[in-house]
């Protein structure tokens, strides 16, 4: 294949701590590891902000091709069609072919860089060797015919695809439409005579002969069909047919309605209106197989029937036990295309699967899983599981589209069948290269949906997605980049992996503004794992962007809290938009307010407090709270003095009962000169404190006030206080730092957070954790935490043994000098 290597700068990304306005492709990950592995590997190592990548000539999206028109005449038409046959594959994907053509790729920020024309690097033509040209035209077929078949793979066509299950069976030929069966085509002229008969006759025709006329005039070779009906002959035979509606037999309107499937008919032209409301009215009288019939080519018309649909599910409702296994399946087909379930139909539904499941083809079984996934309709675990069984046993039979379908529904019903995600393992790693880009990211979101990690799955997620990110929609990149971040799982090729699609993200950038949960979602996913595309981020947390997010069907402000919050805290640097205040507070009164009732009440966490209190010395001693509110999940916080002693230091009230006569502070004249001057000639501040403080004072001030060394470090190094400050120490105030100097100076008190973890914050069989869980531990000792675990798999075991042994863990995990050397 044909490459041409170009060199461009990647849109600015931040890393862990850092942000750069340009960034580097080879981003510092924060890993031993890996800097081990890129020191073993001098090769691999970029220290550079450019990097080399590989771009493929004549890829049709967002990319134009730069040629000499004597050279590649050829192959621009095909490279046309190619991109003409892409053009439905995702959303606002487009091509422009122009005069020339460019490798010079358009990004929606103003960090692009444009690249050189590729014919600047290329020898003329006219210079070659007659033999040189053969050889370099059939170079370019080759690689025109790869690309092609490249193009074929990566289509989705979304109303051919989920049809293939009816090719199983012969009797699913007179319950749906089959554009596939042989045509003998009619001449042009005998289409010209019809329609000069519908002008002589003007509507006198019978209903038979205007079924007739349909019928072959849909026989016309298939690019006339437009012309044909922008046709006023044509149209006139369409109002012939509503005039005559109720004069068709129920085959003759069936045959119609057929006729304008083949012809594409717009789905709101008149004549389909009136066949719409003349089917409802017959539906009583039209047997199942007619039902159905009907209800596939309203599919194949894209025309929304809502009324029509209602009341073929009542009629199946009515005659359930007549369904044989193919009205079956396409019945649940419809279902799933009408993107509507019927609340009585749920039931049976079930009994019917359970009935067939044995009998069903596997695509058959897939289809079935994913009409019930676009319908949203509620299965029970007992057959999902009977499902997943039966697929698990025969996964290798089964083809990767139906798959995928019934890992959608396995999704879905959040159904962890371990059988089945252990043969996926085994099966899907090698078939990834084959598959199209969104059933790739279907496989990946299932895993991550389910917290299953499996390695080889990912990997050969990641090793495939560079070269087709380009066909990547924005709902694709924003569920790779959640799927890879939620698992916490960077590959081994990571920087290629996610430089591609920060890129895919820049590309689809407009889409955003229709679609703002992708935006979210793939920025999430990316914090998960330390990395903060500034440019992006700043356009999330945009007023505009905002306003767009709070008109989304999503619930999208949890979301947008926890990314705000997260550049807050590990990117300083960060000088673009942020989150407003109002919102801000509205979210973190919202989630504590869920935490209230709903988090802080569980078992495990209600018992740890609880024990924690009664080892420590009581209530003041412990704290359960969300220190992160943004990371949805609580904390137990305990305070150890450098000697391991515990501190004091939740007071319900720290102000109350504090008055300057029940402290007992002597006001000599040192202390009165500090008042008025602000500082003391003969005495540091500590030693002034130390004069005023009554012994029985000395703990309990201790445990709310900074020693002297945390003193001099907020007030710049100098042990100097202001007058303020003086007495709030001695009222018993706490003083609490600026944010930026709380996170440089060294505490001389153990911040413990304590987390009572259960198995929601670990992938599934595994003590891998999360990474919302990943990026909660990481901002907590990035705000001078020290991380204390009280992992489920020991502490739930633990909560029904005795309260001696519960109190010797805590006391084992609170008192750890391991923890005071860390800290």
């Amino acid at each position: 294949m044909a490459t041409v290597l170009i060199c461009r700068r990647f849109p600015r990304l931040s890393r862990v701590t850092t942000f750069s306005t340009t960034a580097k492709c080879k981003a510092e990950s924060g890993s031993r590891k890996r800097k081990q592995e890129k020191e073993a590997n001098p090769e691999t190592a970029n220290t550079g902000t450019e990097s080399v990548a590989t771009i493929q000539l004549l890829d049709p999206l967002d990319y134009r091709v730069l040629y000499n028109p004597s050279a590649y005449a050829k192959s621009r038409a095909v490279s046309q069609q190619y991109a003409a046959g892409n053009s439905g594959q995702a959303l606002g994907d487009t091509f422009t072919s122009s005069g020339t053509v460019q490798v010079q790729h358009t990004f929606c920020t103003a960090s692009s860089q444009a690249l050189p024309p590729v014919r600047s690097a290329l020898p003329k033509i006219k210079s070659k060797p007659l033999l040189e040209q053969n050889i370099s035209a059939d170079f370019s077929a080759a690689q025109t015919k790869e690309e092609a078949e490249k193009a074929k793979i990566e289509t989705h066509d979304s109303k051919e695809d989920p049809r293939v299950f009816q090719r199983g069976r012969p009797e699913y030929r007179s319950l749906s439409y089959n554009k596939f069966d042989p045509v003998d085509t009619l001449p042009l002229e005998e289409g010209d005579l019809i329609l000069q008969s519908v002008a002589k006759c003007k509507g006198s025709q019978s209903p038979g002969t205007i079924s007739d006329y349909f019928h072959k005039l849909s026989r016309l070779p298939e690019e006339q069909h437009a012309a044909l009906v922008s046709k006023p002959r044509f149209n006139m035979l369409c109002r012939c047919a509503v005039e005559n509606i109720e004069l068709f037999s129920t085959s003759d309107l069936i045959d119609i309605l057929k006729a304008c499937v083949r012809l594409v008919v717009p789905p709101t032209h008149p004549l389909l209106n009136a066949c719409e409301n003349e089917f409802c009215r017959r539906v009583w009288d039209m047997n199942l197989d007619q039902l159905l019939l009907v209800a596939d080519c309203w599919r194949c018309l894209d025309r929304s029937v809502p009324s029509y649909l209602s009341i073929l599910f009542s009629y199946a409702n009515m005659h359930w036990k007549d369904l044989t296994l193919p009205q079956f399946v396409q019945l649940v087909y419809i279902i799933g295309e009408g993107r509507r379930s019927h609340a009585d139909l749920t039931q049976k539904v079930e009994s019917m699967i359970l009935k067939y499941l044995d009998s069903f083809t596997l695509e058959e079984v897939g289809a079935i899983c994913l009409g019930l996934f676009k319908s949203l309709s509620d299965v029970s675990d007992h057959v999902m599981r009977k499902i997943a069984d039966r697929v698990s046993l025969q996964m290798e039979d089964m083809s990767t589209y139906a798959l995928v379908n019934v890992l959608k529904m396995l999704r879905y019903a959040r159904m962890d069948h371990l059988p089945l995600l252990k043969e996926l393992g085994k099966v899907i790693p090698a078939r990834i290269p084959s598959v199209n880009i969104q059933g790739i990211m279907h496989i990946a979101l299932t895993c991550s949906s389910l917290h299953y990690f499996d390695e080889g799955i990912m990997a050969a997620v990641a090793t495939s997605l560079p070269s087709k990110v380009t066909y990547c929609r924005s709902k694709d990149a924003a569920k790779f980049l959640w799927s890879f971040g939620c698992l916490d799982y960077e590959p081994p090729n990571e920087e290629e992996f996610y430089s591609s699609l920060i890129e895919q993200m820049h590309r689809k950038l407009y889409e955003f503004g229709k679609f703002p949960e992708h935006l979210l979602t793939g920025l999430l996913g990316l914090a998960f794992v330390r990395r903060f595309p500034e440019e992006l981020i700043d356009y999330a947390l945009r007023d505009e962007f905002v306003q767009k997010m709070r008109g989304s069907k999503y619930e999208l402000k949890k979301d947008l809290f926890t990314l705000s919050k997260s550049v807050e805290i590990e990117c300083p640097s960060y000088q673009g938009s942020r989150l407003p205040p109002q919102l801000s507070q509205e979210m973190t009164e919202m989630v504590l307010n869920f935490a209230e009732q709903e988090i802080y009440v569980r078992p495990e966490i209600v018992e740890a407090t609880s024990l924690l209190q009664s080892m420590l010395g009581g209530p003041e001693y412990v704290k359960n709270h969300m220190i992160l509110p943004h990371t949805r999940s609580s904390d137990l916080e305990v305070h150890l003095a450098m000697d391991g002693r515990p501190i004091p230091f939740n007071l319900k009230d720290p102000i109350a009962n504090k008055k300057l006569k029940d402290i007992g502070v002597s006001l000599t004249d040192d202390l009165m000169s500090q008042l008025i001057k602000g500082r003391s000639n003969s005495q540091s501040p500590v030693e002034v404190e130390n004069e005023a403080r009554t012994p029985g004072q000395e703990r309990r001030e201790e445990a709310r006030t900074p020693r002297s060394g945390d003193r001099a470090a907020l007030s710049g190094g100098a042990p100097i206080m202001g007058a303020r400050s003086q007495v709030e120490l001695k009222s018993g105030r706490c003083l609490e730092a600026p944010p930026s100097l709380a996170l440089t100076r060294q505490p001389r008190v153990v911040k413990l957070a304590i987390q009572v973890s259960n198995r929601n914050h670990y992938c599934y069989y595994s003590k891998r954790l999360l990474g919302l869980h990943c990026l909660k531990r990481r901002q907590l000792q990035h705000l001078g935490y020290v991380v204390v675990e009280l992992p489920f798999w020991e502490w739930f075991p633990l909560l029904k043994r005795t309260r001696l042994e519960k109190l010797s863990y805590l006391h084992y995990k609170v008192f750890d000098p391991a923890l005071l050397s860390r800290a």
